[in-house]
């Protein structure tokens, strides 16, 4: 079938009038000889947004590659039957979630008819509400499955398709063989080639508002708020997104005063009109947080991303042009580790109901720490520090759900897991409680953040990380750069000789295959390369350990001159 065949045979199916709309006028510039509306119909109807283990994303627009109302229909008639193939005869039951990103709201709603439609159980969140919520909801409800219509951090122009799994896999985002089996039902419902033909029913159920008000509860009780915290004065960003509300009920059952808000970012607005990028991690994200900050003297920022499964930390920093320093995601990560890690060794259950189980992880394993392979190696030696046990993991909470024993979990990009019994998923909410708690504890000693930062170097080790992270236009570029990579494996980056290189597609260490790169040098610092998951984005991880700060920034400023060099040598 030809790409106007293919279009022509989309649009008959199409029921959104935005994207039919926007199809018809390109189809008719292709008509009339236009060669960029030829190649945007090619780019639209040569393939199709795969789904994997991250389910759906892309930008929205017409077409099989991009995300619409079509696609959605697809998704969802393909995953239900998944869900009918594999259940044991009871109708199984999924539950849907919706952030405040263009047409999630349809897609969720799209979603629940199609499944009532091919006898599920469907149930919609209340209203537009943060991925975590979604996530807890699968297990608080035991339902098989859970959708959350989402594009996390991505641009404006994106929405995603996220799913997770009850039963066995305890509410975790699916991974392989599921992702390949829901696949080829999506594949098999597209090929018949008309979702006009799906059932449908409105007889899906609305959640109760006491699902997000256990959600509350939940969280808040993962850390109540302890003394030192009267007067405590800090910024929140929503970053456009749907955080605020819920944060702002965790906080009053928490007990922690409500912060000053950054108005322009507060409430949900799918434009993100203040952000070129909604992500706190990207240059520029945070100015309104800072300037908000300087303007009520604060002694802290917490920043969310657009559906709240990302945490942002800020610190006033006088050597910091601005006199603000976001942290790291490893320093964020260190520091609710170290949390985490005291907790365990003092035979608490960070997720127990009562908070006063015995030493084990969860599921009953030994209690363990654990991170993506591309975070901080702090956090194996604060495991050690406390007689825990460590499990290091591919990249995404798929994974690092899923290791043994976890009292928390942490990747590198904001996200972090502190209440492994009730989430199993990065939460941005859980763990902003869990950060303000350590911050008030330090505020009632008369110390800062900054300050247990410092401790943390003075008892583990002075760890410092970086990313290099290099967007392309053409994702073909970044196989092409693997590729060489692979072909001329590098003697060394910049001075320091290179003693291995571990290449994850051939298995190491129990990983499953994956297209990452890790080469460790001979002074001990490591580099790994690896495409991002979800953004065509090529990253460098930077990780290197040090006797103190300073000895440790300038090995990183060494190792990022030398990564630089190879990267442009590479692309050359």
């Amino acid at each position: 079938m030809s790409h106007l065949d293919a279009a022509r045979a989309w649009l008959a199916q199409d029921p959104d009038a935005v994207t039919r709309d926007e199809l018809t006028s390109l189809l008719a510039r292709v008509e009339e000889g236009d060669p960029a509306a030829a190649a945007d119909l090619e780019d639209r109807f040569s393939t199709r947004l795969a789904f994997g283990t991250a389910g759906l994303r892309g930008t929205l627009g017409a077409g099989p590659n991009r995300m619409n109302r079509v696609l959605v229909a697809q998704a969802a008639a393909g995953f239900a039957a998944y869900l009918l193939e594999r259940s044991s005869g009871a109708a199984p039951t999924v539950v849907v979630g919706y952030d405040g990103r263009r047409n999630s709201d349809v897609f969720a709603r799209d979603s629940v008819e199609i499944f009532a439609g091919a006898g599920l159980n469907a149930i919609l969140l209340p209203r537009l509400l943060p991925t975590p919520v979604l996530a807890f909801a699968v297990r608080h409800l035991g339902a098989d499955a859970g959708v959350m219509v989402t594009a996390s951090h991505n641009p404006p122009d994106d929405n995603g398709y996220k799913v997770y799994l009850g039963g066995a896999d305890q509410g975790a985002q699916i991974v392989s063989p599921a992702d390949a089996e829901i696949a080829a039902h999506i594949q098999r419902i597209a090929d018949e080639g008309n979702i006009t033909t799906l059932p449908r029913s409105v007889g899906y159920a609305n959640a109760p508002e006491s699902v997000v008000e256990a959600y509350v509860a939940a969280t808040a009780a993962v850390a109540p708020a302890p003394a030192g915290v009267e007067g405590l004065n800090w910024v929140y960003t929503a970053m456009h997104g749907v955080g605020w509300e819920t944060v702002s009920r965790v906080l009053a059952e928490a007990g922690y005063p409500q912060p000053t808000v950054v108005e322009a970012q507060i409430h949900p607005d799918g434009r993100f009109p203040t952000v070129a990028f909604p992500n706190p991690e990207e240059p520029g994200a945070m100015d309104l947080s800072f300037e908000t900050a300087r303007a009520v003297d604060a002694e802290l920022v917490i920043a969310n991303d657009p559906d709240a499964d990302r945490l942002a930390v800020a610190i006033p920093d006088a050597d910091t042009e601005g006199g603000w320093r976001r942290l790291t995601g490893n320093e964020i990560g260190l520091l609710l580790g170290w949390r985490a890690a005291r907790a365990a060794a003092t035979g608490l259950r960070e997720d127990a109901p009562d908070g006063t189980a015995g030493p084990a992880g969860d599921a009953g394993a030994p209690a363990s720490l654990a991170c993506s392979l591309v975070s901080s190696p702090g956090l194996q030696a604060v495991a050690e520090h406390y007689g825990l046990d460590f499990h290091s993991t591919l990249t995404g909470f798929k994974w690092i759900s899923r290791a043994p024993g976890m009292v928390f979990g942490f990747e590198e990009a904001l996200g972090y897991l502190v209440n492994p019994g009730t989430v199993r998923d990065k939460d941005g909410i859980s763990a902003a409680v869990a950060l303000l708690e350590m911050a008030a504890q330090a505020r009632g000693q008369g110390r800062t953040v900054g300050d247990l930062l410092q401790e943390f170097r003075e008892t583990f080790g002075a760890f410092a990380s970086d990313q290099i992270s290099v967007r392309v236009s053409d994702v073909s570029e970044i196989a092409g750069i693997m590729a060489s990579l692979r072909a001329q494996p590098p003697a060394a980056v910049g001075e320091i000789a290179v003693s291995r290189i571990d290449d994850l597609l051939l298995g190491v260490d129990g990983f499953p295959p994956g297209d990452v790169l890790r080469l460790w040098l001979d002074d001990g610092s490591r580099l790994i390369v690896r495409p991002s998951g979800t953004e065509p984005k090529l990253k460098l991880y930077l990780d290197v350990r040090g006797s103190s700060a300073k000895k440790a920034r300038r090995r990183l400023e060494a190792l990022r001159a030398g990564a630089e060099e190879l990267l442009a040598a590479v692309r050359r």
